[in-house]
């Protein structure tokens, strides 16, 4: 399945990944394709400015020379691009906005998982607002100020309500989608001296368990 392109210049390339490739080359059980290669194919040279994880869906940012990379990089360390992301949960939190500040440990142990260590952990923020409850699930909006392995994953475990079909923090076996239920929903920076606030739809199986869970699944 191929990356829709969402915006393309001298400078930048936005796309729509879908689930189930990597972002990149290597990391843990390693993929046969994935994304950057094929898009070097197809717009030739980019820089990687950030990364989703496999089985996440949704807006990433190439840069497409040296001078873009460098000046989008600052912005996502120094949190000035707002992330958005939206999330399936296992359970129905009682709150309606949440914060968790715990600190992040990632690859941790066999299964490589991202877990909270509060003395050798590096600092992480996620802000988190129901958006639609459901039987025994819930659509959450995730915003991480961060951008740690993991991090809206593992932030919303340590809260108690993992993303559906995250077997990796714990939720329980699931037919309504086959990956953790988590999709990159938007993206907005100021670049260049222009405004830009990218949004991607849902991909099919994200939409088709919503649609599920509506009808009272």
């Amino acid at each position: 399945m191929a990356a829709a392109v969402l915006y393309s210049d001298s400078d930048l390339l936005v796309v729509d990944k879908p689930p189930g490739i990597a972002s990149t080359p290597g990391g843990w059980g390693e993929a046969p394709a994935d994304l950057f290669k094929t898009l070097e194919q197809d717009f030739g040279r980019l820089w990687l400015i950030h990364r989703l994880d496999r089985g996440t869906s949704g807006l990433m940012v190439f840069a497409r020379n040296a001078a873009a990379h460098r000046e989008v990089s600052v912005l996502f360390e120094s949190r000035r691009v707002v992330k958005t992301y939206h999330a399936i949960l296992c359970g129905v939190p009682s709150w309606e906005e949440r914060s968790s500040q715990a600190p992040l440990r990632a690859d941790v142990g066999h299964s490589h998982r991202t877990a909270i260590d509060r003395v050798r952990g590096v600092p992480a923020l996620t802000h988190f607002q129901v958006k639609e409850r459901f039987k025994a699930h819930a659509l959450l909006v995730a915003r991480p100020e961060t951008g740690r392995t993991h991090q809206v994953r593992a932030h919303a475990a340590a809260l108690g309500f993992p993303l559906l079909a995250d077997r990796l923090y714990g939720a329980p076996p699931t037919e309504l989608i086959p990956r953790p239920a988590l999709h990159a929903f938007s993206l907005e920076l100021t670049y260049a001296g222009q405004s830009f606030h990218w949004v991607a739809p849902y991909p099919a199986d994200f939409a088709d368990a919503l649609e599920q869970l509506r009808a009272g699944r």
